[in-house]
C-alpha cells in the first residue's frame, strides 16, 4: 500500500491496530497493490464490513407518538425528532403540524405554536430551545428562593 503522506501511514497503523480476527484476515488477504491510499482501504472495509441495518420507519410512527404524562418537553422533543430522522421522505410540514398537536392543550408552547404557527422545521426547533430555556430559568429561580430566602428586617 502506497501512502501519501505519514498522516496516512499512522492512520493505516490505527486502523490496522483496531480490527478483530475476522477483519484482520480481510485484510491479509487483500491483493497487493489493491489499495492505493488509506481513503481507498476505508471504502473498501466499508463495502465488506459495514452493512445499511436501519429500516426506515413510517410516517405513521409520528403521527402516533404524543406527549407521555408526565414527560418534560426535553424528553418528548427529542423523542420526537429521534423518529423524525428516522422517517424516509420529505414530511417537514407534517411534522410541524403535528409536533403541536400532541402537546396537552394547556402547554404553554401549544398556545404559542397556535399564536404563532413556526414556518419551519428549525424555526419550530429554535421555539422549542426557548421555551425549554425559559422553563429552565424559572425552575433555576424557584431554586434560588429556596435557597436564599428573604430575611425580616
Amino acid at each position: 500500500m502506497a501512502f501519501h503522506s505519514k498522516n496516512e501511514a499512522l492512520m493505516c497503523k490505527v486502523f490496522l491496530s483496531s480490527l478483530g480476527l475476522v477483519a484482520m484476515r480481510w485484510f491479509v488477504a487483500l491483493e497487493e497493490g489493491s489499495i492505493k491510499s488509506f481513503e481507498e482501504l476505508i471504502q473498501a472495509f466499508g463495502a465488506r464490513f459495514i452493512t445499511c441495518s436501519r429500516v426506515p420507519k413510517s410516517l405513521d410512527s409520528l403521527l402516533s407518538m404524543a406527549m407521555r404524562e408526565g414527560e418534560t418537553l426535553k424528553t418528548y422533543s427529542n423523542r420526537y425528532w429521534e423518529t423524525f430522522n428516522e422517517i424516509d421522505g420529505d414530511f417537514e410540514d407534517v411534522a410541524i403540524r403535528t409536533f403541536k398537536v400532541v402537546l396537552p392543550t394547556e402547554h404553554d408552547l401549544r398556545k404559542s405554536l397556535t399564536m404563532k404557527p413556526a414556518r419551519s422545521m428549525h424555526q419550530l426547533m429554535d421555539r422549542i430551545d426557548e421555551h425549554k430555556q425559559v422553563k429552565e430559568d424559572q425552575t433555576q429561580q424557584k431554586g434560588k428562593a429556596k435557597v436564599f430566602p428573604k430575611r425580616d428586617p
